[in-house]
């Protein structure tokens, strides 16, 4: 064989080579799959669509334990660097008021309430142990300022936890922290079609999961529309597959794992 032909099968190789490399999840075992497998998680806890109970409240997580479902929830840090449960980048949707969640200390955040009830944003060590176990939790730390003390703080609380969880996170970059600091806890990459603000190199490598190569997420959490081929692929590869957010049952065909939200599914559904 010439020298030629052998750099062109060499090329060959690597391209071919490169979408695995690129997209191949973590292995997860059958222990760390089980608690997740086949159930439905209330998306925010288990919240009420005229708000009376409001998302990511302790009433709505005590209601998702005491029903029996797994729940997912959101972790970030206020300013004084307690870890609360939180979606919103701002707090204007949910509390009313103008202003990041790191904007204010924890005491200061307790004056807004959550979608004018009498719930507070709550520690993530409180919602912890409103759950006491009762549910598998599936906790996405959100991207800021602070990543890597929120990870480590995330941890500590996760670590002493005797409950079921797991983490995710639309940024690639904390999902490879627990993969090299906590690798017994399942791990998952979030992913959607439409990253806002974000620049259309960067909306595209994360919209396809291009980046999996950094976490080696154990699953993909992708929202519920049809998955990018290489997305699939990923799947195909032994990604577990969970889908956001489910408005009805008939979302859980062929999934492995459903957020949900405003109806009450089985718990377990496979």
């Amino acid at each position: 064989m010439k020298k030629a032909e052998k750099i062109l099968l060499a090329c060959g190789a690597a391209a071919a080579a490169l979408p695995v490399f690129l997209l191949a999840p973590g292995h997860a075992t059958k222990g760390q799959k089980a608690p997740f497998l086949g159930r439905n998680f209330a998306h925010r806890g288990l919240h009420s669509r005229d708000k009376s109970v409001p998302e990511n409240s302790l009433k709505a997580f005590e209601l998702a334990s005491a029903a029996g479902y797994g729940m997912e929830l959101d972790v970030q840090l206020t300013r004084d660097g307690q870890v609360v449960v939180f979606h919103d980048d701002t707090l204007k949707r949910v509390c009313g008021v103008e202003g990041r969640v790191d904007d204010y200390t924890f005491s200061e955040l307790q004056k807004f309430p959550l979608c004018g009830t009498e719930e507070r944003i709550p520690l993530f060590s409180d919602v912890l142990n409103t759950v006491g176990g009762r549910g598998a939790i599936i906790c996405e730390l959100k991207n800021g300022p602070h990543n890597r003390e929120l990870c480590r703080k995330t941890y500590d609380l996760l670590a002493a936890y005797p409950g079921e969880v797991c983490i995710e996170s639309f940024n690639p970059l904390i999902v490879s922290w627990f993969r090299f600091h906590a690798p017994e806890l399942l791990r998952g990459q979030l992913a959607t079609d439409d990253y806002e603000g974000r620049g259309r190199l960067q909306s595209y490598l994360l919209s396809h999961c291009l980046l999996n190569f950094l976490a080696r997420p154990q699953f993909i959490a992708y929202k519920l529309i049809r998955r990018p081929l290489s997305v699939r692929f990923a799947e195909c590869l032994g990604a577990m597959k969970v889908a956001w957010t489910s408005h009805e049952p008939q979302n859980e065909k062929g999934q492995d794992a459903v957020i949900f939200e405003f109806y009450r599914p089985q718990i377990r559904y496979k």
